[in-house]
Parts: structure tokens; sequence; C-alpha cells
């Protein structure tokens, strides 16, 4: 019912930035809150961000308050994470989620995955 696919990963130096996009297929969309998670070799999956359906209300990892902003169009089908600041500790393998309820901080909380995207932070 819903597809999600992530864009933008790749290969920064720390103190720099990266967006990554999460394009959304189906037609309910605009009424899924959105998340983004993380995991690096040999950890846990972990939340990063999340976002309500209306974009109104927004929720960040302490990790990473004041570095990174996630946004949504829903226009666009698509979900953001602008990513400034970059440190090593953000290299992981990011993915997009999608939820049919209120934004959630717990990889159960979310219904949908994207296959994940490639975020490295070299010093």
């Amino acid at each position: 019912q819903v597809q999600l696919v992530e864009s933008g990963g790749g290969l920064v130096q720390a103190g720099g930035s990266l967006r990554l996009s999460c394009a959304a297929s189906g037609r309910t969309f605009s009424t899924y809150a959105m998340g983004w998670f993380r995991q690096a070799p040999g950890k846990e999956r972990e939340f990063v961000a999340a976002i309500s359906w209306s974009g109104a209300y927004t929720y960040y990892a302490n990790s990473v308050k004041g570095r990174f902003t996630i946004s949504r169009d829903n226009a666009k089908n698509t979900v953001y994470l602008q990513m400034n600041s970059l440190k090593p500790e953000d290299t992981a393998v990011y993915y997009c989620a999608a939820s049919p309820h209120s934004p959630g901080t717990e990889v159960y909380d979310y219904n949908y995955w994207g296959q994940g995207t490639q975020v490295t932070v070299s010093s």
C-alpha cells in the first residue's frame, strides 16, 4: 500500500551537509506520520526524527537536535531529512518509515520501510 524509496546518501566530510529524500507511493501518503531511523554496523536501528501527517509536529533524537531537520511536502509525496554539521558518528544506513498512526520513536511504531540509503561521514 505504501512504497518508500530513499535517496541522497553519500560520502561527506565532517561538518558538511546532506539532504536525504524519501519518495512515497500510495494514495494516503498525506495521512501518514513519517520517520527517519539509522543503523550503524554492529548497532541496533535507532530513531532519528519523525513528523506528523500535517508537518506541524516534529520530534528528534537528542543526538541530532539542532543539526537535523525533518520536513515533508505532501503534494510531492516526499519527506526530507536535512542533515547539517555532520559528524563521523552519524555514519549509518538511513531508513525512511511510515506509520498510519501518530509519529513514534520506536521501530515497531512503523508499518512501512524503505530499503535505506548509506551516509558516510569522514574525518
